[in-house]
């Protein structure tokens, strides 16, 4: 299963990003977990200093804009 990982004090952008990442993942019909991380400490851990961030697999690949939804499918996809 793919673990994505949504970086995020739980502004505006980052529920954005949130809400298309679960839409990319349900556009592909990937088995992914999906979780939120709001602890400033968390998000830092991962070199993190703009948010939102997405983190796939233990890899940041997106920080500080929110992507397309067709972005997304590529990135998850990839």
């Amino acid at each position: 299963m793919m673990e994505i990982k949504v970086l995020g004090t739980g502004c505006a952008k980052c529920k954005a990003l949130e809400k298309a990442t679960k839409e990319a993942v349900e556009k592909t019909g990937i088995n992914a977990n999906i979780t939120k991380v709001e602890d400033i400490v968390e998000i830092m851990q991962f070199g993190v200093m703009t948010t939102p961030a997405l983190v796939i697999d233990g890899k940041v690949v997106l920080k500080g804009r929110i992507p397309s939804v067709d972005e997304l499918t590529q990135l998850i996809t990839k």
